[in-house]
Parts: C-alpha cells; structure tokens; sequence
C-alpha cells in the first residue's frame, strides 16, 4: 500500500506522549530512564535509555550515550546514539560520537563527527557468534 511502512522499526509516531521534559535552564546529572518518549530542552551529564521517542531540542544537550527508538537531534550530543528507528538531525544539531541507526536523515547544515552503522532489528538468534564458523 502506498504510504504505508511495512517494517515497524521504522515507524516514528509525531503524536507520541512526551512523559519525561527536562526543561530550558535545567541541568540533570545522573543516567536517565523512560518508557515514554524524552524531551530535552536542558543539559543531561549521562547516558539516557528511552523506549520511545527522544527529542533534543536546539537549547538542548547530552553529555553521554543516548539509546532510544527513535532520536530527534536539533541540539547537541557528546556521545554515542543507538537508535532502533529512525534518527534525525536538524540542521541546528551536532552530534560528536558514533550513530547505529536503522533509518538516518541529517539536514544540511548538520554536523557529524563520528562513525555511523546502519542495521536492521535481527533477533540474536541469527547473529553468528564472532568464534563461530560459517
């Protein structure tokens, strides 16, 4: 079907319930956990793990490893992203580590320093261990 994705790794939902803010002026140190999507327009000094979405906004920064389904990036990260979806930067972001993403868009404009790796969701099952032959 047309407009239709069929693989739902890549699915990004805009009407995602934002259940955790970090607020303009607001410094969070310390790791930080959510099922719910993540916006961050603060300082986080940590890593953050997000079962949904994560949105940085252009006064927003992280200090640390961001692991989520989907990353929204028009501010700054100093560290790695994994993101199972869809990962975009804006053309006000800058990212400073290495991206593993299914799905990547940078507008121009955007900076990237670091290595990126594009996968897909595998089950670790289908994985061959790095001692195992083929």
């Amino acid at each position: 079907m047309l407009g239709k994705n069929k693989n739902a790794a890549y699915v990004d939902d805009p009407h995602a319930k934002v259940g955790t803010l970090i607020g303009k002026g607001t410094t969070f140190d310390g790791d930080l956990s959510s099922s719910e999507a993540i916006r961050v327009d603060g300082v986080i000094n940590g890593n953050c793990t997000c079962g949904s979405k994560l949105i940085l906004s252009p006064d927003g920064q992280v200090k640390g490893n961001i692991s989520a389904q989907s990353v929204l990036v028009s501010g700054q990260v100093d560290g790695d992203i994994t993101a199972r979806g869809k990962l975009e930067i804006l053309s006000t972001g800058k990212i400073s580590g290495n991206i593993i993403a299914g799905s990547l868009v940078i507008d121009e404009g955007a900076c990237f320093d670091g290595r990126c790796t594009m996968t897909t969701e595998t089950s670790p099952s289908s994985v061959p261990a790095e001692d195992e032959e083929y």
